[in-house]
C-alpha cells in the first residue's frame, strides 16, 4: 500500500518542537514527492515477491468485486464476491447460495435437493481462485518451508496458518509453492478441517499453471487438482476452467447478496 508521508513528517516535527523547551532545530526530511511502498515491511519478502509477480497487492486492494464462471456438467456456476466484506453469491441452474455477511442461505429453484454443504461451499472456490492475494488477509502466520520437488523441478514453499478464531476453519493450513524464476504461484497444498475442527495431517494439491490478466492482475485461468500420497502430488485428476472473469473497483450493491423470502438459512 503506497502513500505520501508529508503530513506525517510535519506532525512529527511539530510535536518535537512543541515538547522541546530549548527549541532546538529539528531537521525534517521532505518525502512529499516520494512514494513509500510498505508492502515488503508488512509481509515476508518471499510472499511479497509472489504478490508483485501477480500485479501487486496495492492494485488488488483497489478492487471491490470479483466475478467468475465455472462450467459444470449441471450447467454454469457463477460466483460473485464482495472483496471487502466477503459477501458472496453462487448462482447455479437449480440453486443459489448466498452469504449476506451474517448468514449463509440456500434458494431452491425447483424441487431438486442441493447435494452438498452450502456453509462449507459458499466461499470455497472463491478462496482457491483469489490466490495468492487472499493470503494477505489479517491473522495469517507465514513460514518458509522445504520446497516441493515435482517432475525434477523445485518450487520454494511458504506455509500459511491462522491465528486462533480467524475464519470458519482456523485450523486450516496452506502451503504456497512458487516458481523461483518468475515468482508466480505454481502449487497450493491445503488441508480440510471444516468437518473435524482439528488440524489435518493430509495435504491436498492444486496446480496453478495457467493465468489470465484481469485489471492488471494475474488470476487463474485453469486449476488442476492432483491425486496425492504422503503429502505430495502424484497424478493429474481434473481441471477447472474459469471464464467471464470480472475484477473491478466498482462495489456491488449489497442487496445482491440478500436472502430471498423463500430461501432458507443454513444452520
Amino acid at each position: 500500500m503506497k502513500f505520501k508521508s508529508l503530513l506525517l513528517c510535519t506532525l512529527i516535527v511539530f510535536s518535537s518542537c512543541k515538547n522541546d523547551k530549548k527549541n532546538e532545530a529539528v531537521e525534517a526530511l521532505d518525502y512529499s514527492e516520494t512514494e513509500l511502498d510498505v508492502t515488503t515491511s508488512t509481509y515476508p519478502e518471499s510472499i511479497s515477491k509472489v504478490f508483485d509477480a501477480h500485479g501487486g497487492l496495492d492494485t488488488w486492494e483497489e478492487m471491490q468485486t470479483l466475478k467468475f464462471t465455472m462450467a459444470k456438467d449441471s450447467g454454469d456456476e457463477i460466483t460473485t464476491t464482495d472483496l471487502y466484506n466477503r459477501n458472496s453469491l453462487i448462482e447455479m441452474p437449480k440453486h443459489t447460495i448466498g452469504f449476506d455477511g451474517q448468514e449463509v442461505w440456500l434458494h431452491k429453484k425447483d424441487t431438486t435437493n442441493y447435494k452438498g454443504n452450502p456453509k462449507f461451499y459458499y466461499n470455497l472456490m472463491f478462496y482457491f481462485y483469489a490466490m495468492p492475494f487472499i493470503l494477505a488477509d489479517d491473522g495469517i502466520v507465514y513460514e518458509d518451508v522445504q520446497p516441493l520437488i515435482f517432475e525434477g523441478k523445485s518450487y520454494p514453499g511458504i506455509k500459511i496458518s491462522y491465528d486462533s478464531g480467524v475464519g470458519e476453519s482456523p485450523e486450516d493450513e496452506y502451503i504456497l509453492y512458487y516458481d523461483s524464476k518468475t515468482n508466480k504461484m505454481a502449487w497450493l497444498g491445503y488441508t480440510v478441517t471444516y468437518f473435524t475442527k482439528e488440524k489435518a495431517k493430509e495435504f491436498h494439491f492444486i496446480k496453478y499453471s495457467e493465468w489470465q490478466n484481469s485489471n492488471n492482475l494475474q488470476l487463474p485461468k485453469i486449476l488442476t487438482w492432483y491425486d496425492y500420497e504422503n503429502n505430495l502430488p502424484t497424478t493429474k485428476r481434473n481441471d477447472v476452467e474459469f471464464t467471464n472473469v470480472i475484477l473491478t473497483s466498482v462495489k456491488m450493491n449489497s442487496e445482491v447478496f440478500s436472502k430471498p423470502e423463500d430461501a432458507k438459512v443454513v444452520e
